[in-house]
This record gives structure tokens, sequence and C-alpha cells, in this order.
């Protein structure tokens, strides 16, 4: 008798046996037909050895329940206690699967099922299974028997008698003899059409590839051929309704539920394609149209059903097509595409508990491993097997990925499928979501042996593994191929030259001799330098991979190695700092601006490893840095080099950032905002630009004035630079004033500013290895024919009395940028009532700025341009925009403050909340304003030079979409997004500017 308020003994034992409520447990061990077992030491060791003791309590108290009379639960019982193994596998099913213990309630007597324990029921066939559905006569009774079968695969894999690949191996035997048996019903329910044709079922996926998981769709490819004497229409029609009864027998829901779907998607042409088609018509079909990954699916084909003599005839003519597809014109960039994850179609919240194509899960290896397959295959028929784990195997005895990778691979694989398959088999669901629930990760970490902190085991196991595959998936590529230039540890077996150069191919290295030779250059040696980059490269290689021009990534980091590598800080930089290695890749792989910058500075790689050494500096620190340079030079020559070199690495650190924003990282996804980064490029740029003048001219003045220059001298941005805007490419618009100091002649004084000008136009133009920083000054009053400088009452009488309609809408960009700062000022107040002129613009000058806007178009797109693509003069592109915004300002800046404004963008948005123009038109212009301004910064990141049209050259496009977003092989969509973009913004430009 147990004490009130005291735990009865029976109670602390099931806890010590694992059971999580064994107060419910405790009632259910003492039910009627238990009662006599309920302190049987044998029955709570089995039950505490599932992975779900109280579950399997349930489910046993469930069984004896359900058998027909005592006679019945006596022999279970008797059974039960006298037999381990049966004792093991019921139990162990019990306690893992809740929808089997389901199944066994429904039909109490399948549990005889699991009583043989005979050497040829450890690993049954094909065969055995046939035997074991051969009496269903029709979809129920498949169903019922399918799951008999089930069930005692599921019990040889709880008990460890089968490791994952054998049990995936089974379940696909299953599903091969659950094929035959519904084409069998399917032939028997029609005759008349058995009899017009023959039907062969070629299993794909991972049915296909004997390795088929708990629940999952069966993937087939129907073929078929006209009988003996039989009309071909006739018989494909007869097929046809064949296939599509076999589907619905297997797929359909009845009393017994359902087997799994049968999924015919992966056959020519997808869900629009016919189900059935003839030999002929798979290879015509396969020979012209196919893409590349329609062979990667083929590496699982396999007949299954049906004809067996024309489905291996699918299989043997097909095969050689698979094995020529890395031959393909266009197999790299379809690799590239199929490498970029599909984890973009998994909503945020389940990205970390995918098992299946989360980062670090099963797809990673299979693609992987599927790949190496394509590339390698052809000439090794070795690696052509439909298993996953076999195919990796024949990878590493031949040499094509190291042997330590591919068993670290092959246990993480192993392990990631173990979990795949407990989560699948408890209520038999197709679901590849780690689950979140205490008690479902419990039952997971014991159902895969984890016994003592199960929930925390688990994780711990899970995320190790996943690190692995995440860490071995780059490896598994590019590891060979620094075996197949470096000496190799004894034993282990090295990539053939041919090999490595086929793999590079394959991974979108244009030369692969060259790419050789450099990681032999690299890597080969005894040296510690030699071992760090080895260690490193085939993460950068992958990176490389990843872009739109792997051999110039590679080849820059061979001359940065070089430059830097005998420095201490370099490599241990890049092996230590996680993200300078990967940034590094990305620079030097996305075009030729910034590797041309590092080249001349390779020390600026530093930036990349320091987490605030892609933030851009400010204006007044740069000026800062600017002057006390020039302050440290012997003359005007050395102190502008010393100013246009820091202008060099900040450059740098502009366009890396920008780039390494542009892509994303592994840590950090692209920016979602080309807004922002349009912006970041613009201020940054202005503000180098701005300090460097501000440098150059203290320069200028130091060597031929000394302290004081006889006239006062300020340098107003125009353009884009006043407006903040400038872009890699752009030259730095601006007007020269100056005012004679008091006491100083007027003459003396514009003679000392033009010296002054001239002299600055000079050393900034020096051939150097630094980029060159070209002055336009063609804004300026009287444009070419006008003086260089003048002074502020000169502009003021010149405007005043000479100026056009033109030269006030380019002073709507005006703005000081260096030089007197009172002076610069007093030159922006004394344009303010032409730049806002009051009551706004009249008719007849609006008409002029559209004529002059018109002419523009027609005279100044370069010939052959595509006035669709060309992102200044173009419809809808800069000039558009940039034009209408102007207008507005004209007409609307003497009454609207907002719009008192250098820069484009802030002079819209303050159109808008003026509503001078709609919120969706707003947005319109500025999509298309911020798209063209990144089109011409990537033009000029990709080519090293400035342009205003996309490149005619395959790569070069390939990587202006890819600094835009847009994957490999996606540049049409990118030309036709720009066509959009830019049609809906000249709609705009047409009713806001032109009246249309």
């Amino acid at each position: 008798m147990t004490v009130p308020g005291r735990r009865s003994s029976t109670f602390t034992r099931l806890l010590r046996y694992g059971f999580t409520d064994p107060s419910g447990s405790e009632r259910l061990l003492g039910s009627p037909h238990l009662a006599e077992l309920q302190s049987s030491p044998v029955l709570l060791d089995a039950l505490g050895a599932t992975a779900d003791p109280d579950l399997a309590l349930l489910g046993l108290v469930r069984l004896t329940e359900a058998q027909p009379d005592a006679e019945q639960r006596r022999m279970l019982l008797d059974t039960l206690l006298a037999s381990k193994p049966l004792r093991d596998r019921l139990l162990g099913v019990l306690g893992a699967s809740e929808a089997l213990a389901d199944h066994l309630a429904r039909h109490p007597g399948d549990w005889h099922a699991l009583v043989t324990y005979e050497a040829s029921d450890l690993h049954p066939g094909v065969e055995e299974f046939e035997r074991g559905l051969a009496s269903a006569a029709d979809p129920v009774e498949l169903r019922v028997a399918y799951r008999r079968c089930l069930l005692s695969i599921a019990a040889r894999d709880v008990c460890g008698t089968t490791d994952v690949a054998q049990a995936a191996a089974e379940l696909a035997d299953l599903a091969t003899a659950t094929l035959r048996a519904a084409v069998a019903i399917a032939r028997a329910d029609a005759p008349d059409d058995d009899a017009l044709c023959r039907l062969a079922v070629i299993a794909m996926g991972k049915c296909g590839g004997h390795e088929l998981n708990y629940v999952s769709d069966v993937d087939v490819i129907f073929v078929a051929a006209a009988a003996e004497g039989a009309e071909e229409g006739k018989a494909l029609q007869a097929a046809t309704r064949l296939a599509s009864h076999m589907m619905r027998i297997c797929s359909e829901t009845t009393v017994e539920g359902t087997i799994w779907p049968v999924d015919a998607n992966l056959r020519p042409e997808g869900r629009n394609g016919p189900l059935v088609r003839t030999m002929a018509s798979h290879l015509a079909y396969y020979q012209r149209w196919a893409k590349t990954w329609e062979f990667q699916a083929l590496l699982k084909a396999r007949p299954v059903a049906g004809d067996p003599d024309l489905g291996r005839e699918y299989v043997e003519t097909l095969a050689p097509l698979v094995w020529q597809a890395s031959e393909r014109e266009n197999f790299v960039p379809d690799v590239q595409k199929m490498r970029r994850r599909v984890v973009d179609a998994i909503p945020m919240a389940e990205l970390e508990r995918e098992l299946k194509l989360g980062p670090g899960g099963l797809r990673d290896v299979e693609f992987a491993v599927q790949l190496l397959q394509l590339v390698h295959g052809r000439g090794d028929s070795s690696l052509r097997s439909g298993s996953t784990l076999e195919a990796l195997g024949a990878l590493a005895a031949g040499g094509y990925v190291g042997r330590a990778d591919a068993a670290q691979l092959d246990e993480a694989y192993r392990f990631l499928r173990s979990m795949e398959h407990r989560i699948q088999l408890y209520r038999l669901r197709r679901t590849h979501l780690v689950p979140e629930d205490e008690a479902d990760l419990r039952r997971l970490g014991r159902s895969l042996g984890l016994r003592a902190e199960p929930v925390t085991e688990l994780n711990r196991a899970w995320r190790r593994h996943s690190a692995a595959v995440r860490r071995l998936h780059e490896k598994l590529f590019y590891r060979p191929l620094l075996d197949a230039v470096a000496q190799l540890a004894p034993g282990e077996t090295r990539l053939s030259a041919d090999a490595a150069r086929e793999r590079l191919v394959a991974l979108g290295y244009n030369d692969p001799t060259a790419a050789l030779r450099h990681l032999e250059a690299l890597a080969s040696g005894v040296s510690r330098k030699a071992a760090i980059q080895r260690t490193l490269l085939p993460v950068l290689l992958g990176w490389f991979a990843d872009s739109a021009d792997p051999d110039a990534g590679l080849l820059g980091f061979r001359k940065v190695s070089d430059a830097l590598g005998k420095t201490p800080w370099y490599l241990r930089l890049l092996r230590d700092e996680g993200a300078a290695a990967e940034n590094l890749a990305r620079v030097l792989s996305a075009g030729r601006l910034a590797p041309d910058l590092l080249m001349r500075a390779p020390e600026a790689v530093a930036l990349l490893g320091d987490p605030r050494g892609l933030e851009p500096r400010d204006h007044a620190h740069l000026e800062q840095e600017i002057l006390a340079a020039v302050g440290r030079a012997d003359d005007a020559e050395q102190a502008v080099a010393a100013a246009r070199g820091v202008r060099r690495r900040e450059l740098f650190r502009t366009a890396a950032a920008d780039l390494i924003r542009s892509y994303g990282t592994e840590e950090h996804p692209a920016e979602v905002d080309p807004g922002a980064l349009v912006d970041r490029v613009g201020g940054a740029v202005s503000d180098l630009t701005a300090a460097t003048l501000a440098g150059t001219l203290r320069a200028v003045v130091r060597q031929g004035w000394g302290d004081e220059l006889p006239t006062r001298f300020a340098i107003i941005g125009m353009g884009r630079f006043g407006g903040h805007e400038l872009g890699y490419g752009s030259d730095a618009d601006v007007l020269f004033v100056h005012e004679p100091r008091e006491g100083v002649d007027e003459q003396e004084a514009t003679k000392a500013a033009r010296a002054v000008v001239a002299e600055m136009r000079r050393l900034l133009e020096i051939p150097s290895q630094d980029p060159p920083l070209l002055i336009d000054t063609d804004l300026r009053p009287e444009g070419k024919n006008g003086p260089l400088v003048r002074t502020l009452k000169s502009y003021e009488a010149y405007y005043r009395r000479w100026s056009h309609v033109w030269e006030s809408q380019a002073l709507l960009r005006a703005e000081p940028v260096a030089g007197d700062e009172d002076l610069g000022r007093r030159f922006v107040d004394m344009i303010a009532s032409l730049r806002y002129p009051a009551e706004g613009l009249g008719d007849d000058a609006v008409r002029e700025i559209r004529r002059l806007k018109a002419r523009m178009e027609t005279e100044r797109l370069p010939r052959g341009a595509d006035p669709n693509l060309h992102a200044k003069l173009g419809r809808g592109g800069l000039s558009d925009v940039e034009w209408t915004v102007q207008l507005m300002q004209l007409q609307h800046g003497w009454v609207e403050p907002g719009l008192r404004t250098t820069r484009t963008r802030e002079a819209l948005r303050a159109a808008q909340a003026a509503g001078l123009i709609s919120t969706e038109d707003a947005a319109v212009l500025d999509e298309a304003w911020v798209l063209a301004t990144r089109v011409r910064n990537a033009v000029m990141l990709v080519r090293g030079r400035a342009g205003d049209t996309f490149p005619s050259e395959g790569r070069e496009l390939a990587a202006v979409g890819r600094y835009l977003g847009y994957g490999p092989g996606l540049v049409g969509d990118l030309l036709d997004d720009y066509r959009r973009v830019t049609r809906r913004a000249r709609a705009v430009v047409e009713e806001l500017f032109y009246g249309a």
C-alpha cells in the first residue's frame, strides 16, 4: 500500500527507466491485460531501451486490447516475454512510431511479422517484399501489406540490425515491389490496354538511387512501346491509362490511408509534357532540349517495374548522354545556378531546422557528389552509381576527393539521414524539419542512441555534422585540385592533370592550365606559407567559382600573395580573421577596378579583416589625413602624390565595401536596399574627391606663395560632385572662384588664381600608378570659351546680365567643396535667386529647358547606342530623372525649402512630400535613377574604365549582373528588368517633364 502523498516504488522505478509520465504509465501497466507483467524487469528493461518508453507502453496496451480473443492475447504476451528479438523489435517500433502503432491497433495480427528472425530476414530484397505483397488484390489490401513490410524494415532499423544505408535500400526495394504490385493490379483491371502496349517504369531520385526515405514522393518516368501488331498511337494511349491508374493505386487516400505520391514531374517537359513517351521520343528530347539538371536527375535512373527489357533499353540508351553532359555549352552556368542554394524558398523561421535544403544539409552532400560524378564519370565508369554513399566511396577510391574528407562527409551524411528517418518514422509524414518540441527532440535523440542528455547531445551532434558538411562541401571540389599539384601523403591517390583540368572547366575556369599553374605556385612545397595556402585555397577557390570570373580571382590572389607572401601578417590575417579571406575572394573576382587598386598598394588588404575597415571615412578625417600628408612632403609633386595615394586606398575601401555588400557573404547577406549602396558610394567618393582637391590646393599654394595666396580661393562642386553622387568613373565638375585680398591688385590676384588652377590640373593628371582625378570646368560661364577662374563679382555680373536657363539649372547642384569657406558660402548665397527664382520659371524658360533636353537626346547619344540601355542619356535613365527633378526645383524651390538641395534623391523625396509628384511616380523615378547609377558603377568596377552602357562581352556582362544581384545565367533577366524599370520611368518623365 502506498502512503498518501508518497510516490510508489513503481513510480520511482519508471522514472529510472526513462518514462516521462510515470503516473500515466503506472496506470497503463495496471490495466487488466498487463497487470501480471507490471513488475516484470524483462518488460521494463525492454521499454526503457526504446526511444519513448511512454509511447511504447501505450502502443503495447492498445495492441493487447486489440487482440481478437484471450488466446491471441496470451500468445502475444508469452512470445513477448520469451523472445528477445520480438521484444526488441516490437517495443522498438512502438516507441519510435505512433503511426505504426496505429497500424498494429487496426491489424493486431501483424505483430507476427516481427517474430521471424532468420538470416534471410535480416536483409530482405525485392523478391522477399514481392512475396509479402503477393496477396494484395486491390489498393486497400496493398496498403495493409505495404505497412506490414514497412513494419519489419522499421524494426530492423530501430534495433540497429541494419544501418541507415541498408534501411534506405530496403525502403527502395519495398517501393520497387509496391510499384510492381500496382502495375499488376492496373493490368488486371484493364487487360485490353495491357495487351496493346509494353510499359516500363523507371525509378528516379532517391528510389532510383536505392536510398529512399520512410515517407517520400517516389519519382518515376514512364517509357512505352507498342505490342506486336498494335498501332503506336493507340499503344501510347493505353500505356498512359495504365500509368495513370498505377499512380492512383499508390497515391490515392483510402480507408487505409495512402502509400506515397508517385511523382512523374522529372519526365521530359515536366508536368506540361506527356506522361508516357516512346523510347525514340525520350531520346530526341534529351538530345535536343534537356537541361543540365535533367541529366543530373538521370544519374539515378533505374528500371523497377513493367517490361524489364524496355526499362533496360531506356537506361542503356540514355546513359551515354548523361556522361557527356559536362561537355555541353551551358554546363558551367547551369552548374553555378544549381549550386546556388534553394534556401530562398524556405521560410526564414524554418531555415535553421531544415535538414535537407538548409546550409550544411543533405542536399549539399548530394549535389556535390552528383556534380563530381558528372564531371569525372565520363572517363571513369566506377563512379556511375545512383547511391550517394557508394558514389562518395568511389570518388575517394579514385582520388577525386580526399579520403579523410570523404570519410567525414560519409559520417555526417549518415547521421543527418538517420535524423531524417527517425523524424519521418514517428508519424509517417513527409518532413525534413527538426522538431522544436522538447519531447519530440528527446525521443529523436534517444532513437539515435543518445541517452544521457538526449536533447543537448542531439543538438550538439547535429550542429557538428552540419558544420562539417558546410566546411567539406567546398573542400570536396577543390582540395583534390591542390593535391594534383602538391606532394601527397603516402597512400593518397592523386587527381590526374586531365581530371583536374576537367573539374576546373566544370567550375567555370576558362584557362584551367593557367589555374593549375597558379595553384602549383601557391601551394607546392613544404614551407609554412605553402601549408597555410593549402588550408585557405579550397575555400577561396569555391568563392572564386561563385563569381563571374574565377580565373581573374585566382590570378589576383596569386599576385597579392606574391607581393605580400613574406609579410608575417598577410596569411595569418586570411587564416584567422574569418571575414578577410571571403572578402578578398569577392573583391578579386568581381572585376578589374578593385584588384587594380589593390595591386598598387597590396597592404590595403588589411582593411578586409578589420570589422570597421570597410566603413567609409567622413570628410573631416579624410581632409585631415591628406593635409597632414601634404604638410610632410618636400614639394608639390610629392604632396599631390601622397594625396593621390590616400585617394587610391580610400577608393579601394569604397569599392571593396560596395562589392562585398552587393554580393553578400556567408555571415552577412547582400544589402537589400540598392539605394543605400548608391548613397554610400556617392557620398564616399564625393568626400574623397573634395579632400583630394583640398590637399592639392594646399600643396600648390604652399609651393608658390607660402602660407597665403594673394586672393581668397574656393572650389565649387557641380553636377554629381556637388550632389554627392560621384561614381567610380566620374570626373570632378567644378567652378573656381576667387576674391582679391585687401590691398591686392585684381590683375595680380587673377594671375595667381589662374596659376593655381593650371598647376592643380597638371599635378592631378601626372601619369602615375594612382588613378587620375580629372577636373571638368565646362559648366563655367561661357563654357569652354570662358576663363577658368573668375572673381565673385565677375560671376555675379555675368549671371545678372548673361545667364541662360541651363546655367540656372546647372547651379542647382553647386556646393562649396574646398578652399575658402566664407567665399564658398557667399558664392552660394549669390546664386540663390538664380537657381530658385522667385515665382518659379516662366513658360518660355520651361519650353527652353524642354527643347534643350530633346536636343540632347538626339545629338549626344553615341552613334549605335541602344537608347533603351544607355544608363545616362537613354530613355528613363539618369538624365531623364535628373532633369525632371530639377525642373520641379526651378519651378517650386522658391516656395518649398525641401527642394533646395543639391541631391537628386533628396529633392525627389521633398517633391513627393510637397505633393508635386505622387508617391507611386516618385518611387518609379527613384528606382530607375538608382538602377542606372548602379549600372554605371558596375561597369567601372568590372571593366576598370567608365561606361554608360552594358558590356557586350559575356563575362563582363555576367559580372555586372552578379553585382546587381542576378545569379549565373540570368543576364537576360537583368536586361529585361532594366528595360522595364526605365520604360516606366520614361512614362513618368513624359507626363511630368514634357507635359504629355
